[in-house]
């Protein structure tokens, strides 16, 4: 949380630590608007300091602090409107679009900024990996949910586990990420900052359709995971990745299973059969948790007891105790 505080001026720092200081590991997002109270969201409730509303200044030492006092150097990242710092959060920017024939041009004027804070949590795909795992090898699998249910914490967590496990009937593999908008691994400056296991490579910043095959050809992974398939130009190169004999873990924005029927790019998969596994995750007090399971035809398969044995509380953060690997 330093690494985050330390962006602020000192007087918006002293106002959001005495505010998070009993429970930041619960704290979501920071989100900061010039001229209006900023907005902390936690994991169940939100909570507003009505009487600090940061102004230009605050947000200009803000973005000075985020970009490490070049902008120019982050140009790239600007455009796609956000921007990743060290510790893996990410900082989404929002003000004046300026555009072009070929689309954004620039970001200028940038009066909102919604700080996300990294949250690692590891074990949160124990259950998960238990139906995507059969007869030693990993499903075609599609991780689904709506937005916040925990789909890139549990993929970034199965990274983890698939490219480190190493035992006699299961050893570890090869992997490759596609992370576009560096949430997975969250790499700064090409290094991961979360723990995606120490055989696994990773495409940064990379639009997904090029990135696997870059990888493909490139770094002959066994499994490819990527957030987020949607376009249609996502769908085929996943399917050229398929053919190739490399496994493909992903996810995808869905409320249920019947929901990927009605976007044109993932009928097609579903039509050919392409997953094997549809798991579904749901939101609010059940974020990350299992709320069903498909097979490749969509037919519902029964869930097991869940274990409790490795249940993970969603409401800590980053587990500090751990001795994480970098990769």
């Amino acid at each position: 949380m330093d690494k985050i505080l330390r962006l602020f001026p000192i007087h918006l720092q002293r106002r959001i630590k005495e505010k998070i200081i009993h429970n930041e590991e619960e704290l979501q997002e920071i989100r900061v608007r010039i001229g209006r109270p900023i907005e902390l969201i936690f994991d169940k409730y939100t909570e507003w300091l009505e009487d600090t509303k940061p102004q230009l200044s605050d947000g200009n030492y803000l973005l000075n602090q985020i970009s490490e006092f070049s902008l120019y150097r982050m140009e790239e990242e600007l455009r796609s409107g956000y921007i990743t710092i060290e510790g893996g959060h990410r900082v989404g920017i929002a003000g004046r679009v300026n555009t072009s024939g070929k689309g954004v041009k620039a970001l200028q004027h940038i009066s909102c900024f919604n700080i996300r804070i990294a949250k690692e949590k590891r074990n949160a795909a124990q259950e998960v990996f238990k139906y995507m795992y059969q007869n030693n090898n990993y499903l075609n699998t599609m991780i689904i949910g709506p937005p916040q249910s925990g789909k890139t914490t549990i993929i970034r967590d199965l990274t983890r586990m698939i490219a480190t496990i190493d035992q006699p009937m299961n050893r570890s593999k090869k992997v490759g990420i596609v992370d576009e908008r560096s949430e997975i691994a969250a790499s700064l400056r090409g290094i991961p900052q979360h723990d995606v296991g120490a055989r696994t490579d990773i495409m940064d910043a990379c639009p997904k359709a090029e990135g696997m095959m870059m990888l493909v050809r490139s770094m002959s992974p066994e499994i490819i995971v990527v957030d987020e398939i949607g376009a249609e130009e996502d769908a085929e190169a996943l399917l050229e990745a398929i053919h190739t004999g490399v496994t493909i873990i992903c996810t995808a924005h869905a409320n249920q299973w019947m929901d990927l029927n009605k976007r044109p790019s993932m009928k097609k998969l579903i039509e050919q059969q392409v997953f094997e596994r549809y798991i579904l995750l749901g939101k609010g007090t059940n974020i990350g948790k299992i709320q069903k399971v498909y097979d490749s035809t969509g037919d519902e398969i029964k869930l097991s007891k869940r274990s409790t044995i490795h249940e993970v509380d969603w409401s800590t953060a980053f587990n500090r105790d751990s001795n994480h690997h970098r990769v």
